[in-house]
């Protein structure tokens, strides 16, 4: 649970505003707001794709006329480019960039989403891969679109119809890649608010700020299970079944990722500046941590046998210490 301290805000009251001195102090945001507001962002993106379909309503009508149905009953609809690769490519890339803000970031509300300060700026470098990568998609597309839509008129035969496709300047318009960053909202907008609803809107958005916490609190901390957890298993050896000769178990090292082990260390600087409730398990798993991969790269635990065991058991030790971390769903 978190404490609330409160302190006089009048300050913060439009002018000439006459609010009672047990409604100032009701009024004033709770810190953990305020921890919340200088910690993050909000970010969000938008990702505009033309679609390339068409309903078509004689199609339709031809079909359930056939299936002697109303023709309501049904609708056509035509894929203008017919799964082209290059269309699809770019449609596929779309769920690319929301699965990584999904990875980058903690739920916020609705289409927003919540980016501590700390990660800033390697969120921003790579937006800017994923933006080149977007349009560098969209111009290919746009490129060969002429010599596409002449295509169609093969592959769609008689549904074929040179109006359903709009322009390439207005195929460009549609595809369309946003970045929308906003500070976390301060200002107590309950001031204009009749005193006798206050109350219960603060004590509502007290419960919704401190749930929004605790469930970031809680992803950081599996998403750090599962680094570990990965880099453990990395670390790790195969059986290949025992040698008939010797009679001994034969081994092969499990492949270990550049990716993973430097996940392990981005997740180790970001925590460090942003532990919102200063938990105790995600800060001493975190040191820990920092101080197993200290000087360790990729390449070293690759080459070094007595390395990688290194690795592995001080990632177990802290699995194993920190329980909280081992039995996350």
């Amino acid at each position: 649970m978190f404490e609330y301290t409160y302190e006089n805000n009048q300050a913060q009251l439009p002018e000439g505003t006459e609010v009672s001195p047990k409604l100032q102090t009701e009024l004033t945001k709770p810190k953990h707001l305020i921890s919340l507001a200088s910690s993050g962002l909000l970010v969000s993106i938008d990702v505009s794709i033309w679609s390339a379909t068409k309903q078509d309503r004689v199609i339709s009508n031809e079909i359930t006329t056939a299936k002697n149905a109303v023709n309501s009953a049904g609708r056509y609809t035509k894929n203008l480019l017919a799964d082209h690769p290059k269309h699809k490519a770019l449609t596929n890339y779309r769920q690319t960039i929301y699965n990584w803000l999904k990875r980058r970031t903690y739920d916020w509300s609705g289409s927003q989403q919540y980016l501590p300060v700390a990660d800033l700026v390697n969120f921003k470098a790579e937006y800017n891969v994923h933006d080149e990568t977007f349009n560098r998609l969209k111009d290919e597309l746009l490129n060969d679109y002429d010599s596409i839509v002449s295509d169609m008129a093969f592959k769609q035969g008689d549904m074929f119809n040179r109006d359903d496709y709009p322009t390439k300047d207005q195929v460009a318009a549609k595809c369309r890649l946003n970045l929308y960053i906003n500070n976390v909202p301060e200002n107590d907008f309950r001031c204009q608010i009749a005193g006798d609803l206050a109350d219960d809107l603060f004590k509502t958005y007290s419960r919704q700020t401190e749930s929004i916490i605790n469930c970031i609190v809680q992803d950081q901390m599996t998403r750090f299970a599962t680094v570990m957890e990965s880099l453990s298993h990395c670390c790790g050896y195969d059986e290949l079944g025992v040698d008939d000769n010797t009679g001994e178990t034969k081994t092969k090292k499990r492949k270990i990722y550049d990716s993973t082990v430097q996940k392990a260390k981005e997740m180790c600087d970001s925590f460090k500046q942003f532990n919102l409730t200063d938990n105790p398990d995600l800060e001493n798993a975190r040191a820990m941590l920092e101080k197993t991969l200290d000087g360790v790269s990729a390449e070293d635990i690759r080459d070094s046998d007595a390395i990688r065991n290194q690795v592995k058991s001080g990632v177990d030790d802290i699995l194993n210490k920190f329980g909280a971390f081992k039995c996350i769903e």
